[in-house]
Order: C-alpha cells, then structure tokens, then sequence
C-alpha cells in the first residue's frame, strides 16, 4: 500500500514522501497513529497544501524535543531485581519500566518514547533509546541491580557487579594455578631423576659383576 508520511519515520522516509509499506502496517499503526495517510490523490494534495504548516508545527516540536533531551541525555535508571549468581534475572525488564523510571525521575517523557528491541533479562548498565521526536533520540541507561549499593557501584565502575568477582576471582586463581604447574614440573623433573640414579645404580651393578667375573676367569687361567 501507498502512503504519505506526515513525519520521519525511521527506515521509511521522510516528511512528505510517497513510500510502499505492508497493508497492516499502515492500516493497524501509521494511519492510526496519524503518521501517515493513504496516498490517494486528494490526500497528497492535502498534505502538499498543508505542508508548510505542518513543516513549522515539526520545528517546534524538535525544538521542544532537543531542549528536553539535554536533560534527559545520559540518565540512569536504577532497577532492583532478583537474580542468579549467573547475573541472569528473575524476569525482566521492559520498556515501560524504564520509561516509569525516568518519569520518577522529574522527566516529561511519553512512555512509548523508550525503544527495546527486547527486554532485559541480566544485571548490569544497558544503553537504551529514548525518541522524544521523530528526529531526536536520547540514549538513557538501564542499571539492573539487585541492591541499591549494588547499582551505585556499577554506575562507579562500569561493570555488573557480579561480573566483577568473577573476574577477581579469576585474578586470584591465577597464581595458585602457576603454583600448581611448577609443583606438577618439580615432581616430573624430580622422579626423572630418581629414575636416571636407579638407571646409573644398575648400570654400575652390572659393570661391577662383570668385572669380578673376568678377574675370576683371569684367576683360573693362571
């Protein structure tokens, strides 16, 4: 189906421009939502009529848009939940919680502004979008924790708490592991040894008897 844009959609175009979509996507989302108008000739020239108006109407909302994203550009939003040793949650997180966290906050924000692709199932920082308007999109993060001191030291650090004593861990594991290597290389290099002495012992046994042998046949030769 044909369609007029009234505004920029992502991956369609924008303001103004004639794109082909799917029939349920138009019929179920952008006509709806007031995005887009079946292109039928009356509606173009509607919208080419109204264009202007329309165009200076866009302006101030972006402009709205960017002052509000300088605030909002940035935020964490501190989300307690359960979770494994493994930083797997009990559940998830989703766009709406997110967008209840910035709300919380002080932030005028519409709740469908935030964009996850899929919900948040592990502890830690993720960067989430916010679109305020069509043309401006915030980043805001998403700090899944499950303690409040939990969350603070993840915003310091950067790092999923529980990320961070594996990690340690590993540090600490390390050198017992080098230790653990020489000591099997001590022992190897050890019982070489002790094998070569019972080599060298043996060898000068059989010499020793060959030596009394020959000087008892000397003995009896004379």
């Amino acid at each position: 189906m044909d369609v007029v844009l009234l505004e920029r959609i992502e991956k369609l175009g924008q303001m103004g421009d004639v794109v082909s979509v799917r029939p349920g996507h138009a019929r179920n989302f952008l006509i709806p939502q007031g995005k887009a108008l079946r292109a039928s000739k009356d509606n173009v020239a509607q919208f080419e009529a109204e264009r202007a108006e329309r165009e200076a109407r866009n302006a101030d909302r972006r402009s709205d848009a960017e002052k509000a994203g300088e605030g909002i550009e940035g935020a964490h939003v501190i989300l307690i939940r359960q979770a494994s040793d493994n930083l797997q949650l009990y559940g998830s997180v989703k766009a709406h919680d997110i967008a209840d966290g910035l709300i919380a906050q002080g932030f005028e924000i519409d709740r469908r502004s935030v964009v996850l692709p899929a919900p948040i199932k592990t502890l830690g920082l993720h960067e989430v979008h916010a679109r305020l308007h069509p043309e401006v999109v915030v980043t805001v993060v998403a700090n899944v924790a499950r303690t409040q001191d939990e969350a603070e030291i993840q915003k310091e650090t950067g790092h999923a708490v529980g990320r961070m004593v594996e990690e340690e861990e590993e540090v600490v594991a390390a050198p017992a592991i080098e230790e653990m290597v020489e000591e099997e290389a001590l022992d190897q290099i050890t019982e070489e040894v002790a094998e070569t002495e019972a080599e060298v012992e043996e060898i000068d046994a059989i010499e020793s008897e060959a030596s009394e042998d020959a000087a008892g046949d000397e003995n009896k030769s004379a």
